[in-house]
């Protein structure tokens, strides 16, 4: 038997699952790995074993039986045109896996919250950690973050034994991703190239985001799961990314546009089965906070490696390269992808 902490990772073959192994792995404190998957990676990271199971339907009891920390990072984003799947898998997947923690006294669990559970920001400068999490209701992300808050609340109540820690991470990139995210909320008629393509990038009032490389939000991963903390931690490097950032990435200009000009076609491409992202979330992204991250980098010990404008960066990269990993999620860019996406449904397949 190994020797150090056993850790079991739901999601663990996604953007921030892969990379949370390879985190984990490198730990020596760190003795064995457990990864929940919902299909068999080709990747083989060290420490590691893997187990399929859909945190929705399958029993979890015993695969969190014996560990030390759960690491719970298990999402669905789409079908974004039937909310009622991702509320069985996100929301009453992670009940089920919360309960088979309280169950089996697995010491300690990290759940992977996210800036979309905050709700609207005042404008008045960054939030910490105990800002409102009621997200904003008109798209199933948010909407499903902020229950998930409510819920371990109460949870936190009942099982004062078990050390809860919630994890409020910006959006997430590196270069593996690209391929995944493009699918997940651009679609199959986006180029990988576009970004280089675009002579201007539209400025819409509140349009802006924080970002974080997926290496730096899993060494957060990594010290939560090895560190006596407990609580939320915001998870975001600088700057914030908003149009003249980005343009100045792709040597394009901005151009000033109002909400209506973006949301508008986005709505209608949405229903057309276009793009999978809804509209509703980009209402979330225009009212999203920005996350004062002065806890985990006193109260955890972490500095990001990389800037949020090196996380794009290398993200938009992939995106032209069509990256990926050997995973289901992680896929590189194909054809033969691309064809199976429109089959299926643009915004319509689990």
């Amino acid at each position: 038997m190994s020797n150090g902490l056993r850790v079991v990772v739901t999601g663990a073959s996604g953007n921030v699952g892969t990379s949370v192994i390879e985190a984990l792995a490198a730990d020596p404190g760190v003795g064995s790995i457990l990864g929940i998957v919902r299909r068999q990676p080709g990747w083989t990271p060290p420490k590691t074993e893997w187990a399929l199971a859909d945190v929705g339907e399958d029993d979890l009891g015993y695969l969190v039986r014996g560990a030390d920390v759960v690491i719970h990072l298990a999402w669905l984003f789409q079908p974004t045109h039937d909310p009622t799947v991702t509320w069985r898998v996100n929301v009453l997947g992670s009940i089920r896996l919360f309960e088979a923690v309280a169950r089996e006294r697995v010491p300690a669990l990290v759940h992977a919250s996210s800036v979309g559970a905050y709700s609207p920001g005042d404008g008045e400068g960054p939030v910490d950690e105990s800002w409102p999490t009621h997200g904003w209701p008109e798209a199933a992300y948010p909407r499903e973050k902020a229950y998930l808050e409510r819920f371990l609340d109460a949870f936190e109540l009942a099982h004062a034994e078990t050390r809860v820690v919630r994890m409020r991470p910006a959006f997430i990139f590196k270069r593996e991703s690209a391929s995944q995210q493009r699918r997940l909320f651009a679609g199959p008629f986006v180029p990988g190239l576009l970004p280089s393509l675009l002579p201007v990038v539209p400025d819409v009032p509140g349009l802006r985001m924080q970002g974080v490389h997926t290496a730096d939000i899993a060494e957060a991963y990594r010290l939560a799961a090895t560190r006596d903390v407990r609580g939320a931690f915001n998870v975001a490097a600088e700057p914030v990314l908003d149009a003249p950032v980005l343009a100045g990435l792709i040597g394009a200009r901005t151009v000033r546009l109002p909400k209506w000009a973006l949301r508008g076609p986005l709505a209608a491409a949405w229903r057309l089965h276009v793009v999978p992202a809804t509209p509703g979330l980009f209402e979330t992204v225009l009212r999203l906070p920005t996350m004062d991250t002065s806890r985990a980098r006193t109260e955890l010990g972490w500095t990001p490696r990389y800037t949020a404008t090196d996380a794009i960066a290398e993200f938009l990269t992939g995106l032209r390269h069509g990256a990926g990993m050997d995973t289901p999620p992680l896929a590189p860019d194909s054809a033969r992808g691309r064809l199976a996406e429109l089959r299926t449904g643009v915004g319509s397949q689990a």
